[in-house]
């Protein structure tokens, strides 16, 4: 049985961790590019000191995380933090190779969706790496706009990732994107 839930025994937020670092790992046996950027951006150390941070940058008042558990067993997350007032950026969103096709990654996203609008948000960004075919399926399905880069990224991911923005505001179903 799958369920989708709020982290937060000290166990759960180890769970996330651990998935966190398959998530890197996987991005590692994408293209050789996928791994520059991985490597460039993300290195061990830096990803480190992001996982160590995210009960603070993740949870309320300024974000939120999930976590996917399949017959109880830890197998995909996600979360969000707030990217400037009225603007939510999802992150890490990752199902693990087992549990693809149960409808995990749907579930986390559609949570933190609602989260997002619970809280009050405006407008959700996120990006993904473009070999990340399923992902992109996914955030257009649910109903996710293409836009352009929201934010200075390094050289090195120029032309690599998809950007996508969705508006809750419930007089608009998307925003003033370019894409």
């Amino acid at each position: 049985m799958l369920s989708i839930i709020k982290p937060e025994t000290p166990d759960q937020l180890d769970a996330v961790r651990r998935l966190c670092w398959e998530y890197r790992d996987f991005l590692l046996t994408l293209d050789e590019r996928s791994v520059q950027i991985v490597q460039a951006v993300y290195p061990q150390e830096k990803y480190a000191r992001v996982l160590e941070a995210i009960e603070t940058d993740h949870m309320p008042p300024s974000g939120g995380m999930r976590l996917a558990l399949l017959n109880e067993q830890p197998i995909g997350c996600g979360m969000f933090h707030t990217l400037e007032p009225g603007v939510a950026e999802i992150k890490r969103v990752y199902v693990n190779e087992q549990a693809r096709g149960t409808g995990a990654g749907c579930a986390i996203m559609l949570s933190l969706i609602e989260q997002c609008r619970s809280d009050g948000f405006e407008y959700i960004r996120m990006d993904t790496g473009k070999p990340l075919e399923a992902a992109t399926q996914l955030y257009l399905s649910l109903g996710f706009q293409l836009r352009d880069a929201y934010s200075d990224l390094p050289e090195i991911v120029e032309g690599h990732l998809l950007f996508f923005e969705m508006s809750l505001r419930p007089d608009q179903t998307g925003s003033d994107t370019k894409g």
